[in-house]
Order: C-alpha cells, then sequence, then structure tokens
C-alpha cells in the first residue's frame, strides 16, 4: 500500500503538466506584453543590476555652474539701437514710473558667496528714496538722519510701525549701537523677504547714519540672485550719454566686487542685457552707437 500510494501523486503530478503545457503553446504572450516581460526577467534574474542603477542615479548631481547661453547664437545691440527699441515698446506708458533695467549675467558656480553691495550713480535714479533709519532716540544720530531726509527714525517707533504692517519706506539702515535691540525685535521675518533687512555685508549698519542717508538717497542697492544682479539704472527720459555713465560706473563696481571675494571663487560678467519696466530685454554688444542708429539727441528726454 505504502509503494501505491506513493506511486499515485507522481501520476497525479504528470497528468497535471501534461494538461497545463498545451494551454501555455495556445495562449502566447501578447506582442505589446514582450517588452515588460523581458524586463520582468531581466530584473529576476540581475536584481544588483537594479539596485546598481538606483545607487548611480541618487550620485548624479546637476551642473554646478550656471547654463548660459552661446551669446554667437543671439542678437546684440548697440547702446544707443537698444534704447531706440526699448522707448518704441514703451509708448503710451507713463515715463515718469518707467525706467531703464539693466541685467548683468554672471558667469559662476551655484555655491558659494553672493555679490551684493550699494552704488551711487553719477546720474541719479531714484532722487527720492525714502529712507527709514533705527537709532537710539535722543542722540544726535537721530537729528543728523532727520536732517538728511530720513522719513522714519527711532527704535521702538520703527518696531511698531513695522510689526503692525506699516512699511512706508525703500531703504532701511541701522545704526550700530540699535543692532542688538534691532535684533532682538525680530524685524527680520517682516524685512527680509522684502530685502529691507539692515546687515553689514550690504553696508546698511553704520556708524555715520547721516552720510548714508545722503548717499541711499541718490543710490541703489543691488544682490545677486541665481548668477543674475539686476537694478535699475536710469529714467526712460536719461540722454545715452547719461545712461552710459551709470552703465560704466556698474559694470565697474561688479567687476570690483567680484575681485574682492576670495581666491577660490571665480565670478565674471557674462552678458549685459538693457530693458525697461514693460519693454524687452535686450543683449548689449558692448558698442555705444552703429551706423545705422539714431543721434543720440533724439533719444534724449521725455
Amino acid at each position: 500500500m505504502a509503494s501505491t500510494a506513493s506511486y499515485l501523486p507522481a501520476v497525479a503530478r504528470g497528468l497535471i503538466s501534461s494538461c497545463r503545457s498545451p494551454l501555455r503553446q495556445a495562449a502566447p504572450m501578447a506582442p505589446f506584453l514582450l517588452p515588460f516581460q523581458q524586463q520582468i526577467r531581466g530584473a529576476k534574474s540581475n536584481p544588483q543590476a537594479k539596485n546598481k542603477k538606483t545607487k548611480t542615479k541618487k550620485k548624479e548631481k546637476g551642473a554646478r555652474e550656471f547654463k548660459q547661453k552661446d551669446l554667437k547664437d543671439m542678437e546684440q545691440y548697440s547702446l544707443c539701437d537698444a534704447m531706440r527699441y526699448i522707448r518704441a515698446f514703451e509708448v503710451g506708458r507713463d515715463r515718469s514710473i518707467s525706467k531703464y533695467e539693466i541685467h548683468i549675467r554672471l558667469k559662476t558656480k551655484k555655491d558659494g558667496p553672493v555679490i551684493r553691495n550699494m552704488l551711487r550713480f553719477p546720474h541719479a535714479v531714484q532722487s527720492e528714496s525714502r529712507i527709514c533709519v533705527i537709532c537710539p532716540p535722543g542722540t544726535r544720530h537721530e537729528k543728523e538722519a532727520r536732517e538728511a531726509g530720513a522719513v522714519l527714525v527711532g527704535e521702538q517707533e520703527v518696531f511698531d510701525a513695522v510689526k503692525s504692517g506699516k512699511i512706508e519706506f525703500d531703504r532701511c539702515i541701522c545704526h550700530t549701537d540699535s543692532l542688538d535691540a534691532m535684533n532682538k525685535a525680530g524685524l527680520g521675518r517682516v524685512l527680509g523677504p522684502r530685502g529691507l533687512m539692515p546687515s553689514v555685508k550690504t553696508g546698511t549698519v553704520v556708524d555715520d547714519v547721516g552720510s548714508r542717508v545722503q548717499m541711499l538717497r541718490g543710490g541703489t542697492v543691488y544682490r545677486e540672485r541665481d548668477g543674475v544682479i539686476r537694478l535699475p539704472i536710469g529714467q526712460l527720459g536719461f540722454s545715452p550719454s547719461e545712461l552710459r555713465d551709470n552703465l560704466r560706473t556698474t559694470v565697474d563696481q561688479i567687476k570690483k566686487d567680484a575681485a574682492g571675494l576670495s581666491d577660490r571663487i571665480t565670478k565674471e560678467i557674462y552678458e549685459v542685457v538693457l530693458s525697461s519696466t514693460n519693454g524687452p530685454g535686450l543683449s548689449l554688444n558692448g558698442e555705444f552707437k552703429s551706423d545705422s542708429s539714431p543721434e543720440p539727441a533724439a533719444l534724449s528726454g521725455l
């Protein structure tokens, strides 16, 4: 009986296998599913290869430098030609509000320090900037700041205005004696996103607040973001020579800022783009005018 019992399961297994084989041959895999079948078999046969691919993807890193377009493939313009086209785009706009803007693209790495500074143009762009000064009340610094034209001066008065959302100024500077009080007040959460938080790096934490207020009213604070420095460079009524002077001052200052960084950090000006508040951006070729440019006098005034 034992031998018969051991023989029957083998017969049953043979019958089952003989029944399954014709079914497998009669129902072949659909053609569009073959690639997926091959992928599944490959993954099962070599699971280590799949793990290696996953690890390789994790190790891949993006480019360390910002990608820049090849200037050879771009149409570039002289300063006068760019001003002519921009003024055509600004027809019908309020030219007292619209301004020329400059975008300086840098050849730089994504990590590391960024350029930030303040400059004063030969021809003022914003002569009526509203300046806020944080300094100890009742001191000579408060008096000098008010005489220089600051619209809001003090400590607790400034803190209360900022926390209540009443920010009616374009620039904010702080005296060194009020730095601790400003940090304790926690103004960074409000002024930081607006680019108004005073700091030593931007030159807005100073001892002589009076002279700095005078400089800020005719100057501009700029900062590198994603390898580009953007800032207004002139009123729409500027002449080509006035805009050229401001452009030269900006480029020279940024070159100095780049040279003042660590020796391990290299930043170079790759492209200069001129635009306006409502106009397109035009890449400059470094020339003042071309043979077909209009007379500079025709590009002056409003």
